[in-house]
């Protein structure tokens, strides 16, 4: 984390909910939502969805949204009350994670809704922390502004890890090298269009 102190949990918690709600009310919130489900092949990754048990998108990309737009509300808070984009990267868990680069990806959407709503969404990928642990500083203010956490998407890090481990020697099996990075299959001759 930052050398910045972080704001108290029920500060931030209250300051999300209100944003969230704001969010939700924008008139381009149902845009939102459909372009960010809609980025689904191109959001598939080797190491963020796949870490949830018998993961499916038709059933999980939903409530996973939910819980992503209550990350970045989460973030957008932290950053409004410490004016510190290192300090906003929060701990986020893995699937999470995944679902705001899905959303982040709709800048136009994302963007004006911030702007009328008077907030700034802070993600940065050499930035972010995705070790979310149970009961850790973002588990608390989670818990202030909406309760208890889904575990199935809240899962944590120790577990992520495991999972992981789990999925590399399954994707190693079947010819994936370095979580999806690089691979030994062979295509074969192309077909003349």
């Amino acid at each position: 984390m930052s050398a910045k102190s972080l704001p108290t949990a029920d500060k931030v918690a209250e300051r999300a909910r209100e944003i969230h709600v704001a969010v939700h009310a924008d008139e381009e919130f149902p845009a939102f939502v459909a372009a960010s489900l809609k980025y689904d092949e191109d959001w598939t990754c080797y190491s963020g969805t796949p870490v949830i048990s018998k993961y499916n998108q038709e059933t999980d990309a939903a409530p996973l949204f939910a819980e992503g737009l209550r990350a970045l509300c989460l973030k957008a808070a932290v950053f409004e009350m410490t004016g510190d984009e290192n300090t906003a990267e929060i701990p986020i868990a893995v699937p999470v994670d995944e679902m705001t680069h899905a959303m982040i990806a709709q800048p136009q959407l994302l963007a004006r809704i911030t702007a009328r709503v008077g907030v700034q969404i802070i993600h940065q990928t050499n930035q972010e922390h995705t070790d979310w642990r149970t009961d850790d500083y973002t588990h608390q203010v989670y818990r202030a502004a909406w309760g208890e956490p889904p575990a199935r998407y809240w899962i944590d890090h120790e577990e992520v890890t495991r999972r992981l481990s789990i999925l590399r020697e399954k994707y190693a099996a079947a010819g994936f090298l370095n979580m999806g990075q690089a691979h030994v299959i062979e295509f074969g001759e192309m077909v003349p269009a």
